[in-house]
């Protein structure tokens, strides 16, 4: 094979990954410019929502909270691939290749309307991604290849030109990526409100009328590596179904409650922050999180009552057994109106451990509800809160398989066996947490091999609403050991032995943990 053949076989799928490049820029930047949502967004969120339950299951047991990045990541694999087969294509055959992006762009403009919210101006982005990628590869083969010149195309350039020298060569594909980029910030810049970070930076927590004082440091095993009581903001498992966090300007911010009520209520973060706070530790655990595993986190919440603004609103209790909550992202989520009004501290929350929420974590506003899944209750970036009943809406994971229901189960889990995890002939430390939250946990055994249950000691009770640690010494001979945990209720119910998954309503199961004594 000739010198020129192999640099033009090299040459043309690059410019298929390049034009490919120029488009998703173009694309985030006509997205910025138009308010709409960006093409890669948009196809993420339409797989989101069309993915069988089952592959959800997968990616969040698979990946946690690192599943959305997974999920782009594959996405641009999927897109790189395809535009270098398209690229090499359209150096010999460049209407199908210019077709064939053109199908693409519908398949893109189809998951924009079908898709959560979808808006007309969401085809803009998309229309202007695929005309931009069909422009530059046209431009890029004209440049690229190494064959003679032949006839004029429909499009009005020749098949093939001259060569492209290799210096020439990489200041083209520069200039290209470059461009690309540029788009790809700006119009990353462009979307949201620009304001939104500087606007948060400036909020101050308002000091709650009902504080909660220092932490108790008791409630913490006196265990080296043991799990925070209070888990650091930064620490703390994210799992929504938002591909990108909105970023929300809480200036301009608002959040409704309607539906069955007789005084609907339009409330801003000013409200919120004006209305009397209270301080509230909970533990929010995810339903997709396994036993043993870390989609669960202990924080200190500061935030509205719900009840108080429910009865303010004047909901109506007979009838409306619902209340339907929808984010800025789309997503909704209902639970019991009982929930709300029982006595637990649901809050409209708007501080987490002190400090404004995190935009990750729901900034403006999001829900906290006590001794629920976070799937029917704990929903970020509030938008609105809606009386209603289970028989007239469903929330986001109903449909999909979720139960509709979703108490948290009495669970445990094992943190630390013996220093750094590696325990030695003698005595170690056996520790972990246990839950139950608005029940509160009064026991926790341990069992190692087949010998009896032991009870664990347990760390001082932070509220009915926290995880409880728990530790136990352990005087350990060498060899291969199973140990094994289960905790017990304050209204003395034990966690289930038998393994469930976790849909549809949270696994079950005790945390078994297998080591070597050396």
């Amino acid at each position: 094979m000739s010198t020129a053949r192999r640099s033009e076989n090299f040459r043309a799928p690059l410019s298929g990954l390049l034009a490919a490049a120029c488009g998703l820029g173009v694309g985030e930047l006509v997205a910025g410019v138009t308010g709409a949502g960006s093409p890669v967004r948009r196809v993420g969120d339409r797989v989101i929502d069309g993915a069988p339950h089952w592959l959800k299951t997968f990616a969040i047991e698979r990946f946690g909270t690192n599943d959305k990045t997974v999920l782009v990541g594959s996405i641009l694999v999927v897109l790189a691939i395809a535009s270098l087969l398209v690229g090499g294509l359209a150096q010999r055959r460049f209407v199908v290749a210019a077709t064939a992006i053109a199908v693409v762009t519908v398949l893109g403009a189809v998951f924009a309307l079908t898709g959560r919210r979808p808006e007309s101006v969401d085809l803009w982005p998309i229309v202007a991604s695929g005309a931009a990628t069909v422009f530059v590869l046209n431009f890029l083969r004209s440049r690229f290849s190494s064959a003679p010149e032949g006839p004029v195309d429909v499009l009005g350039s020749r098949a093939a030109s001259t060569k492209v020298g290799r210096r020439q060569f990489v200041a083209v594909s520069s200039a290209t990526v470059g461009v690309a980029a540029v788009a790809a910030v700006v119009g990353r810049r462009l979307q949201g409100d620009p304001r939104a970070a500087a606007v948060r930076d400036t909020v101050v927590v308002p000091k709650a009328t009902e504080t909660l004082g220092t932490i108790n440091p008791k409630t913490t095993a006196d265990v080296a590596g043991m799990t925070p009581w209070q888990t650091p903001t930064s620490e703390f498992y994210r799992i929504d179904t938002a591909l990108v966090v909105p970023r929300l300007n809480a200036d301009t911010w608002k959040m409704t409650v309607g539906g069955r009520v007789k005084n609907p209520l339009t409330l801003t973060y000013a409200d919120l922050q004006s209305r009397p706070l209270v301080e509230h530790d909970c533990t929010l655990m995810c339903v997709s999180n396994e036993v043993g595993g870390g989609l669960i986190g202990n924080a200190r919440w500061t935030g509205v009552r719900l009840a108080d603004v429910l009865r303010e609103a004047g909901v109506e209790t007979i009838g409306a057994d619902q209340l339907f909550v929808t984010s800025t992202d789309g997503f909704t989520a209902g639970f019991p109106t009982k929930l709300a009004l029982d006595g637990r501290e649901a809050l409209i929350a708007i501080a987490m451990n002190g400090e404004p929420l995190p935009f990750k974590h729901g900034f403006p506003a999001r829900l906290v509800i006590p001794g629920i899944y976070g799937y029917v209750s704990a929903v970020k970036w509030l938008e609105s809160i809606e009386v209603t009943t289970f028989e007239e809406k469903q929330g986001y994971w109903i449909p999909r398989g979720w139960a509709v229901d979703g108490p948290i189960k009495t669970g445990s889990r094992i943190d630390v066996i013996g220093l750094n995890n590696q325990p030695t002939v003698g005595v170690n430390a056996i520790a972990g947490v246990a839950w139950d939250q608005h029940i509160g946990i009064n026991k926790v055994e341990v069992q190692i091999d087949d010998e009896p249950w032991r009870d664990a000691d347990l760390a001082a009770d932070g509220g009915i609403d926290t995880w409880r640690q728990w530790k136990l010494a352990w005087t350990a001979s060498a060899g291969r050991h199973q140990i094994r945990a289960r905790a017990t209720n304050a209204k003395g119910v034990t966690q289930v032995e038998q393994r469930a998954t976790v849909d549809p309503d949270g696994a079950t199961g005790w945390h078994t943990v297998e080591t070597t004594v050396r």
